[in-house]
């Protein structure tokens, strides 16, 4: 890749091979498309760091969102090296080997490029946040049972939120969080600044806004400085919504959710779904807890999703791959 340092031998591969994986990492999702991650590279090793420059201290002060994001880059990381061959082996949260690094992942053997992996790698540039109307349509038993299977595969859970009753308490839990952040200014600014007509490589451009809100919307939705909404435009009357879990409640949990959401997404992408978030009930602990509570208590909710046939949306802006490299340590342990 243009102007990549040149790292011939990190994991094995050439620079371009290194280029393309680090690519298909920052093609994952983040809150507000901040791509709060960066890579540090040596010759038995990619380490992945977030990048503390992004952070969203009003709407994400635990950090937590920021880890899911860098878990979802994580699996494509993990995707790119299986599409080269090389097995990952990842060490989440691996402490003083990589002071400061969510992960490490080091070669392991040497692995076939199977179909599956082929479908998810062929998503990844193909993969939205689809935030436009959706058409009325049910999504099939069987493209929900594959989407719960791939929340599974990456240690989480993918809860579908189709009881009536069940559904309407979770629309007023959103609707509740969503006030609460409305009142918020370090909320608002935050929204403001990474989303609109910005001249830059990140954040959400109008063309990824979606319509605009209206109060009589099912869900409550972000307004992410979208155009004023055309006449007769509405959002699908019943969306399929369903809130991914993890296991346990820690920065490890966040990091298995968030390569659990981009098996997810992907998965998704590949059964011709699309996708948007929900996140604003997961990001006020207070609205969190409760939906904890209402799922039993055992599992802890990272995300919740909206999900649905769509039109095609253009792709949001990314970093080039040159912005997320950290400055080399020459430390090798092979």
């Amino acid at each position: 890749m243009a102007g990549l340092p040149r790292m011939t031998g990190t994991l094995g591969l050439t620079d371009g091979a290194v280029g393309d994986v680090l690519r298909a990492a920052s093609l994952a999702p983040s809150l507000h498309n901040t791509q709060p991650w960066l890579f540090r590279l040596a010759p038995d090793r990619v380490e992945l760091h977030p990048d503390q420059d992004r952070r969203l201290p009003a709407t994400d002060p635990e950090d937590r969102e920021l880890r899911l994001s860098c878990g979802a880059a994580l699996f494509n990381l993990r995707l790119g090296l299986r599409r080269h061959g090389i097995a990952p082996v990842v060490s989440l949260l691996p402490g003083p080997e990589a002071p400061g690094a969510l992960a490490v992942v080091r070669r392991g053997w040497t692995t076939p490029f199977d179909e599956e992996t082929r479908a998810l790698w062929e998503a990844v540039p193909r993969r939205r946040s689809n935030r436009a109307p959706f058409r009325d349509q049910p999504v099939p038993v069987a493209h929900r049972t594959a989407l719960a299977r791939a929340a599974e595969r990456e240690r989480s859970w993918l809860h579908f939120v189709l009881d009536g009753e069940e559904r309407t308490r979770f629309r007023r839990l959103a609707a509740r969080a969503h006030a609460i952040q409305a009142a918020d200014e370090g909320v608002r600014r935050e929204l403001t600044v990474w989303s609109g007509e910005r001249a830059s490589a990140d954040g959400v451009p109008r063309a990824s806004a979606g319509l605009k809100p209206a109060p009589a919307d099912e869900w409550a939705m972000r307004d992410f400085q979208a155009a004023d909404r055309p006449a007769g435009e509405e959002y699908e009357s019943d969306p399929l919504v369903a809130v991914l879990c993890s296991f346990y409640d820690s920065p490890l949990g966040e990091l298995r959710a968030g390569q659990a959401l981009q098996r997810v997404l992907l998965t998704a992408t590949t059964l011709g779904l699309a996708v948007s978030f929900l996140s604003q009930a997961i990001e006020v602990r207070s609205v969190r807890d409760e939906i904890r509570r209402s799922l039993g208590g055992a599992v802890l909710p990272q995300t919740m999703l909206r999900i649905g046939f769509g039109s095609p949306v253009p792709a949001t802006p990314r970093r080039d791959v040159e912005e997320l490299l950290l400055p080399s340590t020459g430390h090798d342990t092979s």
